[in-house]
């Protein structure tokens, strides 16, 4: 695995160099702001791109976004002190990876491994902010192109809100038996793991 390392603070990136290289992985650059970011992803292009967010005149965010508009299979995650509702929200809606809390640095290498290998990876504390970010107004049409069906649509709904499986049945007068099954078609059809992917994606497709 070849990573880049952004942290304005070159104590902790140099930290992180040596966390990162001590398990096996190419640390291929390290990189200080959000400008440096940029060049160094273009010149190595990395299997992963470990950012932080608070970096001087460009953001990691930023940064992040201005990649992503060219290498739109870049994988970003971001490390960062911040759980900044705004952050985690943009984070999302750019298209990065991950979103994970430097104070939790014993998630540093499992959540390069799971992102290396495709999974999103948000932290507990940022995936139990997603039901607070949802709102009804959705864009419909972009699961009707998916062949999500309105009773689908309604689950998907409920889902992204925190609901769990007992109380959707009970919201929908259906089996739980039966919300797992639409559960399971829905995420089939979307192309999705779990039920966090799926409240991602929901809030992805927010008008």
């Amino acid at each position: 695995m070849k990573i880049v390392i952004v942290d304005d603070d070159v104590l902790v990136s140099s930290s992180l160099k040596t966390i990162i290289e001590a398990k096996g992985f190419e640390v291929l650059a390290t990189a200080n702001s959000g400008e440096e970011a940029i060049r160094r992803y273009k010149e190595h292009q990395p299997d992963i791109l470990l950012m932080d967010i608070r970096m001087g005149k460009i953001s990691g965010l930023e940064a992040a976004e201005t990649i992503l508009n060219t290498f739109t299979k870049a994988k970003i995650l971001f490390l960062t002190t911040f759980a900044d509702d705004e952050y985690i929200i943009t984070a999302l809606k750019i298209g990065a990876k991950g979103y994970i809390l430097k104070q939790h640095y014993n998630n540093i290498i499992p959540a390069l491994n799971a992102v290396y290998s495709g999974q999103n990876v948000f932290g507990e504390e940022i995936t139990s902010k997603l039901p607070s970010f949802m709102s009804n107004q959705v864009n419909k049409k972009d699961y009707g192109d998916y062949g999500i069906s309105d009773k689908e649509f309604e689950i998907i709904n409920l889902l992204s809100k925190g609901f769990s499986n007992k109380e959707m049945a009970n919201e929908l007068y259906l089996s739980e038996g039966t919300i797992r099954n639409y559960i399971s078609v829905i995420l089939e059809k979307l192309k999705l793991r779990d039920r966090t992917q799926l409240a991602i994606f929901y809030f992805k497709h927010l008008v």
